[in-house]
């Protein structure tokens, strides 16, 4: 995949990219204050921030924001939605060149978004722009099998999914992110996380994918077979999309 490809990717499904995707749960910022000295007057650095759902619960803190984001449509969603929040610093750049001056940031954050960048790249960049003993956090909400409606809607993305199989976050895994952080040594904290829809949530949950189609033949079986997926496994007009927040943070060197 081209990094054009992997930049723009997201640019038609902005709309349904914020009112539907699902955000962090705040255990979130008490963990790293906790363990990794996470305080209010903590620089962040949130590298492929889109629409701002990373951003958001360290906004929350009083935190600083650098947001550093290369799709624009993605981009302009966060300066509307942060808009008049002065700790929110939205940035035209990308995770191998985030523009940000050598030793300027306590905590670099990527949320759901490490797999597009290039990792040789980026922890060059990452070491520039981090102050010592900074930390860098990786965060991901994986969904869960955890019930017949999970499992159902996994097959359908597979099913349907032009290129899942290839961009699926999941392809980065415990060893790459070793690799990544090393030499220095990266810790796993995990947290559950549910985010009930009702039907119309769920199609737009759906569709906030990259790899799903919008139109044709495809597109209107999937509809088809989403909307009978809902039926069968709705309760009081809601069905609850599980997920496994995972929270890898580190020191990198």
């Amino acid at each position: 995949m081209t990094k054009h490809n992997s930049t723009n990717r997201f640019s038609n499904r902005v709309e349904n990219y914020v009112k539907y995707r699902p955000h962090y749960p705040k255990d979130v910022i008490s963990f790293l204050k906790a363990n990794c000295d996470l305080t209010p007057s903590s620089i962040i650095a949130d590298i492929g921030s889109g629409t701002g759902i990373s951003s958001e619960i360290f906004l929350e803190n009083a935190n600083k924001i650098y947001a550093i984001e290369p799709n624009m449509e993605m981009r302009a969603a966060a300066e509307n939605i942060f808009s008049g929040n002065e700790n929110f610093i939205s940035i035209n750049a990308a995770a191998e060149d985030t523009t940000l001056q050598s030793d300027s940031v306590d905590f670099i954050i990527a949320g759901q978004a490490f797999h597009w960048f290039d990792r040789p790249k980026s922890k060059i960049e990452f070491n520039r722009i981090l102050r010592n003993d900074g930390y860098c956090v990786l965060i991901w909400n994986e969904k869960t099998p955890s019930s017949e409606f999970m499992e159902s809607y996994e097959k359908l993305i597979r099913d349907y999914g032009t290129d899942y199989e290839k961009i699926n976050h999941e392809n980065i895994d415990d060893e790459i992110i070793a690799e990544f952080y090393s030499p220095g040594t990266v810790q796993l904290k995990t947290f559950e996380h549910t985010h009930p829809l009702d039907y119309s949530s769920l199609e737009g949950r759906l569709l906030s994918s990259s790899y799903i189609p919008l139109e044709g033949e495809r597109y209107d079986s999937m509809i088809s077979d989403l909307k009978k997926m809902f039926d069968k496994n709705n309760k009081e007009g809601f069905v609850n999309m599980e997920y496994e927040t995972r929270v890898y943070y580190g020191n990198l060197e």
